[in-house]
């Protein structure tokens, strides 16, 4: 399955915000800044994330949005099945009915594996662990040396 740019922005979006929790509304201008993402697309992305609780935004000169859960709360499984939906990399495992093969296709067990280790993994990743790689990640600043 090839995640789409709702699934991988809508991601950073969250990440971004798990690297702020706890210091009030952060504005979707300035994560556009940051992450290199439009304006409008992530307003467009956020909209389905209040409406399931992950987030929550407030208006005016001081608003923003914040997450509604702490970051160990929201598993990745949770934010890709919203914004993308089945992880599965082939109809036949959602839908049996939609290919009269699947009953006795060798290819469906391999396809129905990898989602099975796709789901796996995005069940026990949670924000905080992105939070965690992710300022494992960040470049040192330099080291200034005083004589």
């Amino acid at each position: 399955m090839k995640l789409s740019t709702r699934g991988r922005y809508g991601t950073r979006l969250l990440l971004e915000l798990a690297l702020h929790s706890g210091d009030g509304p952060v504005q979707l201008k300035e994560i556009a800044q940051r992450q290199d993402i439009s304006l409008g697309y992530l307003e467009h992305l956020v909209t389905p994330l209040i409406a399931a609780g992950m987030v929550r935004s407030t208006r005016g000169a001081h608003g923003g949005v914040w997450l509604a859960k702490s970051p160990w709360e929201i598993k990745l499984s949770e934010v890709v099945g919203l914004l993308e939906g089945s992880t599965a990399p082939v109809d036949c495992l959602n839908d049996p009915e939609a290919c009269p093969r699947s009953d006795f296709c060798a290819t469906r067990d391999v396809w129905a594996e990898v989602k099975e280790a796709m789901d796996g993994v995005l069940e026990s990743t949670t924000l905080q662990d992105l939070v965690e790689r992710q300022k494992s990640k960040q470049k040192p600043t330099e080291a200034m040396y005083h004589i």
